[in-house]
């Protein structure tokens, strides 16, 4: 039993007009059978943006590494699943989290004279054991689960402003009051997490439900794939496919887990 996961990002049509660089990253670390990820989008009107959205799920990954060993302190010597984080617990561990990753993004901004805003972008993260998942996201982008013998289940409704492209960023002066943070206490068998450029073709938008034809190739690819260069190449393909950016000229990432259960 253990996770399978690979994350990959991909250019939009229209920064390749542009000259614009990707400004989507995303990234995974496993710790024994923990599983720890996060993606971020660089906000377009912010100038080192691409430089932000890494370094924001570079600091997260960092600050969490110890995350297998803080659960393994949390239990007691007979249990032997992980105890699901409370939800008070996930507030503060992602708090913590969010204001690591605002302090890295102050220095590098002060290091580089930046202003602060030049780093903006969006963060989603998720920390999965075989029996829990627990997850925050300022802005939009989306969280996608599947548990066992469920449905894809949209985690947190996409962050929206009152006009078009605006959101939360996580140099935003409300960014902590405006997190949303879950724990979801079961099994989970399937997880995405994907920027705001997949949204229009992943998700319905007039209820904020899953569209499942989107997710359940993508399950039974990571269940296939046999090595990382198979799964690198048929999630780049995918997502720099013609008829994918026929629906969506903006940069897209996508972060997929699975976890085996044989």
């Amino acid at each position: 039993m253990n996770w399978k996961a690979v994350a990959r990002s991909a250019i939009g049509t229209s920064h390749q007009k542009q000259g614009i660089v990707c400004q989507d990253y995303g990234k995974y670390c496993k710790f024994n059978d923990v599983i720890v990820g996060a993606v971020a989008d660089g906000a377009g009107s912010a100038k080192y943006s691409d430089v932000g959205s890494e370094l924001a799920v570079e600091t997260a990954l960092k600050y969490l590494s110890k995350i297998s060993e803080y659960l393994r302190k949390r239990q007691h010597w007979w249990q032997k699943v992980y105890q699901a984080l409370s939800q008070p617990e996930a507030d503060k561990l992602f708090t913590k989290t969010v204001n690591k990753v605002i302090a890295e993004l102050g220095k590098k901004a002060d290091q580089e004279n930046y202003y602060l805003n030049d780093l903006a972008c969006t963060l989603l993260v998720f920390v999965a054991t075989p029996d829990w998942v627990a997850a925050m996201q300022i802005g939009d982008g989306f969280i996608v689960m599947r548990s066992q013998d469920s449905e894809y289940q949209l985690l947190f409704q996409p962050d929206k402003g009152e006009f078009a492209n605006e959101t939360t960023f996580i140099t935003s002066a409300n960014a902590v009051k405006e997190m949303q943070v879950k724990v979801i206490s079961e099994k989970q068998e399937f997880i995405c997490a994907s920027t705001d450029g997949l949204e229009k073709v992943a998700i319905r938008l007039s209820d904020w439900e899953p569209f499942s034809p989107f997710f359940k190739p993508l399950e039974e690819y990571l269940h296939e794939s046999v090595n990382e260069e198979e799964k690198d190449k048929y999630l780049m393909e995918f997502l720099n496919s013609e008829r994918l950016n026929a629906r969506t000229d903006d940069d897209k990432t996508l972060l997929l887990c699975l976890f085996d259960r044989e």
